[in-house]
């Protein structure tokens, strides 16, 4: 990959720029002083705030949308068939896809801390982030969420340190340059690209290996353990849940809600006290492997505590959404069993009547491989209701249906139970919707927590039964 192929370009074109990992570039490059263009097939709020930086957007995909252009990006779910693809290609424009932007991106940086793990990087990151923030730190960042305290997913700062998430999925975490690695956890996840677990360890060894200064990866978990052997040329910091580790929580106790307080320790001396407005045990474990990356870099213990004391969470991490006749919405993006684990035992233990999961399975492969552990995850909430799986970039070739996930699950309901059209239109995604808004809104009663579960759009369903409720209170 050519990292200097953004020297001298002046106007960028991007497909897809509503998309999660887009957004945060166009950010960075908009504060860098390109023109940029782009171009969506979906009106989102995202597409909206891209709009709101006085960034041309069309609506739709024709070749004459890149015209001007001296680079196009696109993001990893452009087909082949895409008409401003195809146009790029014909006329000699350079193409890049969006991981290898990014690529360059982190190169430009002397301190790209680059969090990696099959669960709560988006988190991890944005905690790092906020920390370096609220410590005055000038920053860049690309995060998978949206961060307050940015305004956005993406920033451009002066100074030598950048925040990246970086995702396993099909390696692309392998065009980065991190020049410091946070190794969350591995697990299985990806299968239909990755095989096999060993094959994610070994991707996660080759990223490890990519690191120019420093690794500070999770002791406590067995797979990142095994990820990081053998090397012996980078400087390792441990974190964990035992005292073998450099980096230990303890002390832990749940206040109220979501209020976690707990004794960050350093080499078995305490640093100091923390207190977390996030909640669960994983954020916990989240939070001490930002405390290591953030004073790596150079930043107080007194300012890692201040900064996450002020974290409250990105989009869509256990993000509350409004509450209304008592019955409070929750908006969470987890989407394999263990998130979905974490993420419903935290809230089961609040202090609400009952807690509703509304579920929507993302890809069929992930649900067909791991349907068991689905069911056992979603038997820990009250009440499960399921949605329509998203196929997103796969065909149903599995043959899984929703179905088949809500007959494990003891009291489950799911929608649409017709399965004579299982290929998703948009006008059965909206009928598929409808009935699972109306289902809860009928059935949820004060004092219930409602969190909408999944990476795809179920985001849409929270809106719709939060307008619903608003709509019958109003009546």
């Amino acid at each position: 990959m050519n990292i200097d192929i953004l020297n001298e370009k002046k106007h960028i074109h991007m497909i897809g720029i509503g998309g999660s990992g887009m957004y945060p570039l166009t950010q960075i490059l908009h504060a860098k002083g390109y023109y940029l263009t782009g171009s969506d097939n979906n009106e989102t709020e995202t597409l909206q705030a891209v709009r709101d930086l006085g960034i041309p957007v069309f609506l739709g995909q024709r070749a004459e949308n890149i015209e001007g252009a001296d680079l196009v990006v696109h993001t990893a779910a452009i087909m082949a068939d895409n008409p401003e693809l195809i146009a790029a290609k014909m006329s000699g424009v350079p193409v890049l896809e969006r991981s290898e932007l990014l690529g360059i991106v982190t190169s430009w940086y002397d301190n790209a801390i680059c969090v990696a793990g099959t669960h709560g990087k988006t988190t991890t990151t944005s905690m790092i982030t906020q920390i370096l923030f609220t410590a005055g730190i000038d920053l860049s960042a690309f995060i998978g969420g949206k961060l307050p305290c940015i305004h956005g997913s993406g920033r451009s700062g002066s100074s030598d340190i950048m925040t990246c998430e970086a995702c396993e999925f099909v390696d692309t975490f392998l065009k980065l340059f991190p020049d410091i690695a946070v190794l969350l956890n591995i697990d299985a996840d990806h299968l239909d690209y990755f095989g096999t677990v060993d094959n994610i360890i070994r991707s996660f060894h080759q990223f490890a290996l990519r690191t120019r200064k420093a690794i500070i990866y999770n002791a406590s978990d067995a797979n990142t353990c095994k990820a990081v052997q053998d090397l012996t040329d980078k400087e390792c910091i441990t974190f964990g849940n035992t005292p073998s580790c450099d980096y230990y929580p303890a002390d832990l106790r749940y206040v109220s809600g979501l209020e976690t307080r707990f004794q960050l320790m350093h080499n078995q001396q305490p640093l100091g006290k923390i207190v977390l407005h996030v909640a669960g045990a994983h954020n916990v474990l989240n939070a001490t492997a930002a405390t290591a990356a953030a004073m790596y870099v150079g930043v107080s213990f007194a300012d890692v505590a201040k900064g996450l004391a002020e974290f409250r969470g990105a989009g869509r991490r256990f993000e509350k959404k409004g509450e209304v006749g008592g019955i409070t919405l929750v908006d969470d993006y987890a989407h394999h069993p263990t998130e979905l684990t974490a993420t419903l035992n935290a809230a089961m233990a609040m202090p609400f009547r009952k807690v509703w999961a509304v579920f929507q399975p993302f890809t069929f492969s992930r649900t067909a491989m791991l349907l068991d552990e689905f069911a056992q995850a979603l038997s820990i909430p009250d009440c499960v209701v399921l949605t329509d799986i998203m196929g997103s970039r796969e065909k149903n070739t599995y043959r899984i249906f929703t179905r088949q996930l809500g007959e494990k699950i003891p009291g489950a309901v799911w929608f649409p139970q017709d399965e004579t059209n299982p290929e998703t239109t948009d006008q059965r995604k909206y009928e598929n919707f409808q009935q699972v808004v109306t289902y809860i809104c009928d059935h949820t009663k004060p004092g219930d927590l409602v969190i909408t579960l999944g990476c795809g759009d179920v985001n849409k369903v929270n809106q719709q039964i939060l307008e619903t409720l608003q709509q019958r209170a109003g009546a």
